[in-house]
């Protein structure tokens, strides 16, 4: 407890110059990426380890964080993919009896530097105004000369292929033989928990690495695919989208989610483009343009598709919308079996509102005879 509280002051420097002091939490040194805000109010651990993240600065709107500890079954990835964290209480004591350990442990195992004690409020409004930016975290240099100097280096987000630092480098299958269904997921940067849906709808899955081509992926004769969410600039990715466009001129039904839904979009040369700020929270408001319903969704992106380029196109209907800024939230390639979201259908943390696409992708695995048995999933090592 006295190695927390003895933490020595930090620094939060913005790409325009905006400073904010407060406490070091986590490991001592120094992190930079680029800066965002999420909403949601619960699920840090799981927000923490999503590989979306991957590259950034996470402003947690949230008051509190690490009051309830770190659960080993509370994770996305096999690791912590922030690369730091602004919030305003860090909490090294938690409550929860099934905890494993303290965020502050959690961190310096896995060499994450935030800072703490800043109007996180301050902050988040001023992103939200003046647009995502690049920052550096420093409980090491105080001198902002200094900071300066290492943001000069951070690279833009835009253009930013990131990708190939989450994905597997080699393929590997979770889930029984004797699954009903076979479904090639190309990982992006995959959640554990798009693979746990799948799992319990009886699937068996062959997660491929992202650069992984049609030819290789169709060997193992899949009845769909999955391309997952993802972090970094869609547009950079280029053998994925290759190997989407394959996919759009087979048969096979796919499902995109998240960067996986962008990749599926730039193969249908629609145009993708980086956000002010992004969508970032469980809290967030989708309209099914089939339903007429309202879905509260949790989302992660900085880069979205282009809505009236969308509209334009006849081979392309719009299905979802956000409704905060009427941005495109999903589509669907008419006569094929293919469609994508832009926000989590499988949440974690997050609502379970639209866990329903999963159960409308295995309805198109029509060449199947029987009937999938719910099965429940468990993940190695979850």
């Amino acid at each position: 407890m006295s190695k927390y509280f003895s933490r020595p002051p930090a620094v939060l420097l913005l790409e325009d110059g905006a400073v904010f002091h407060g406490k070091a939490v986590g490991k001592i040194g120094t992190t930079s990426g680029e800066i965002c805000f999420n909403t949601g109010m619960t699920g840090y651990q799981e927000i923490f380890t999503d590989p979306s993240y991957f590259g950034q600065i996470l402003v947690t709107a949230t008051s509190h964080i690490g009051n309830y500890g770190v659960h080993p079954k509370e994770i996305e990835s096999d690791s912590l993919k922030i690369a730091g964290l602004v919030c305003k209480k860090f909490s090294p004591l938690y409550s929860r009896a099934s905890a494993g350990s303290s965020i502050q442990s959690y961190f310096e195992e896995h060499n994450i530097i935030g800072i703490s004690d800043v109007d996180t409020r301050e902050i988040v409004k001023y992103i939200r105004n003046k647009g995502a930016m690049n920052a550096v975290i420093s409980s090491k240099i105080s001198d902002l000369k200094s900071l300066k100097k290492v943001l000069n280096k951070v690279p833009s987000m835009d253009g930013l292929e990131l990708s190939s630092k989450v994905s597997t480098k080699t393929p590997y299958i979770v889930g029984e033989d004797s699954a009903t269904y076979k479904i090639a997921l190309l990982d992006l940067g995959v959640k554990k928990n798009i693979i746990r849906c799948l799992l319990e709808r009886d699937c068996q899955v062959q997660v491929f690495p992202m650069n992984t081509t049609f030819e290789e992926i169709t060997k193992w004769n899949p009845d769909g695919i999955m391309l997952s969410n993802g972090p970094g600039d869609p547009s950079a990715l280029t053998q994925p989208i290759k190997t989407a466009k394959d996919i759009i001129a087979s048969t096979l039904p796919a499902f995109g989610i998240c960067l996986g839904h962008q990749v599926i979009a730039l193969a249908c040369d629609l145009k993708t483009y980086k956000m002010h700020n992004g969508h970032r929270g469980v809290n967030h408001p989708v309209k099914n343009l089939k339903t007429g319903k309202c879905e509260i969704t949790s989302q992660n992106h900085g880069f979205v598709v282009d809505m009236d380029d969308s509209k334009s196109r006849k081979n392309i209907e719009v299905t979802h919308i956000h409704l905060n800024d009427n941005t495109l939230a999903g589509l669907k390639i008419k006569g094929k079996k293919i469609f994508s979201v832009q926000f989590h259908p499988e949440a974690s943390a997050g609502p379970n509102d639209s866990r329903y696409l999963f159960d409308d992708f295995i309805n198109l695995l029509s060449n199947k005879t029987k009937s999938p048995k719910l099965r429940k999933a468990k993940l190695p090592n979850s």
